[in-house]
């Protein structure tokens, strides 16, 4: 007689074998796969609000947040040790692009950053978020730790030179994050408190210097972060309004769809830099803490991989990815709260855009290859 039951459950193991071998072979981690897409819904429910329940703009996020996906898949799939001879062609490239940019670039309100090729713009810029940390963790992951003077003049090369070409566009916001994606790899590395006192005291007195080569529109961001109330209808418009609706929002917010700041029209750029104010306007201090929590379980989950990482080319090159992600985070909210300069970051996975999302998936993409390619230690 036939032990139905027996087959059944001699079935749904053949299945549970076939589907983890299937899920194992993708190299995608789990875990930090389940916060990218719980964040990614957050994204897309709070850009519908703050576009005016606009669909087309959230197709277009979705459509951009499917490609995201396919790069973050294709670079799970590489090991990291296949990236290492290529990061100085992947550099190099980059940095032709962004010399491209500020020749041949495309025009929007006034500022040059985009390349055009028809159908598809990007911003070279937000590549170099990802070739900045992977040409310093490939250039200094067989140095001598702490790093020597030697070394540590050419990274600042490497780190400076796209910078300034970036600020040069001008994106300013990006060239500080750039520089600081550079930092961390650096620190990661290995320096002497004496060095890091030293650097600091350079930028200090270089100040003065960079002061006198920014833009009016920079320097006027300067001011009204220290005093918004003083041009309450320009420079201080932006933040003056991006407060009131984060603290409009009380403990728990008016609400998902009811955000008067949004609806009205007085916050400005709702859909990209300041998206934070519309979501903290409508789901208050409490939904503030929830989305928090999704970043940091993102961040740790990273961080994890990071530090379990089997060479320092990827212990490097890991750190350095989330470090960057946390810095985006940490400056776009800092800006919209008014407790830093206004400098044109967006929320990374949220805001709408699909140069800077491709490029933070591309670093989870990353990311999951190393902690998927592990190789077990004696095996």
């Amino acid at each position: 007689m036939v032990n139905y039951n027996l087959l059944s459950n001699s079935n749904q193991k053949t299945w549970d074998k076939i589907l983890a071998k299937v899920w194992q072979r993708s190299h995608l981690d789990f875990m930090l796969l389940c916060g990218i897409l719980l964040l990614g819904l957050f994204g897309v429910g709070i850009l519908y609000s703050a576009s005016g329940k606009s669909m087309v703009l959230v197709w277009h996020q979705a459509a951009n947040f499917g490609v995201a996906f396919i790069v973050l898949f294709i670079f799970a799939q590489i090991p990291a040790s296949r990236y290492r001879p290529l990061v100085p062609w992947i550099f190099g490239m980059v940095l032709l692009m962004l010399f491209a940019v500020v020749s041949v670039g495309a025009v929007n309100r006034g500022v040059q950053r985009w390349l055009n090729f028809g159908l598809v713009r990007f911003q070279p810029s937000e590549l170099m978020k990802l070739a900045m940390p992977m040409m310093l963790a490939w250039y200094l992951c067989n140095k001598t730790f702490p790093l020597r003077i030697k070394d540590l003049f050419f990274s600042c090369i490497i780190i400076v030179v796209p910078a300034l070409v970036i600020a040069k566009q001008p994106d300013l916001g990006t060239a500080i994050l750039v520089m600081a994606t550079g930092g961390f790899v650096l620190l990661l590395a290995g320096i002497t408190w004496q060095l890091i006192f030293g650097v600091s005291f350079l930028l200090m007195t270089a100040a003065p210097i960079v002061w006198h080569f920014m833009h009016d529109y920079q320097k006027m961001r300067l001011f009204s972060f220290w005093s918004p109330e003083n041009d309450p209808f320009g420079s201080g418009y932006n933040i003056i309004q991006s407060k009131i609706a984060i603290g409009s929002g009380g403990w728990f917010g008016k609400g998902w769809l009811h955000g008067s700041q949004t609806y009205l029209q007085f916050l400005p750029v709702r859909s990209t830099d300041f998206i934070f104010a519309v979501y903290s306007e409508e789901f208050g201090f409490i939904g503030c803490l929830l989305l928090f929590a999704v970043f940091a379980y993102i961040i740790g989950r990273s961080l994890y991989i990071g530090t379990h990482a089997q060479d320092t080319f990827s212990r490097l090159l890991v750190g350095s990815l989330v470090l960057s992600f946390f810095t985006s985070f940490f400056v776009n909210i800092g800006m919209v709260a008014g407790i830093l300069p206004v400098v044109g970051v967006p929320l990374p996975l949220i805001s709408y855009g699909g140069s800077s999302l491709i490029t933070f998936m591309a670093s989870f993409g990353i990311i999951m290859s190393v902690q998927t390619h592990r190789k077990l230690i004696g095996s």
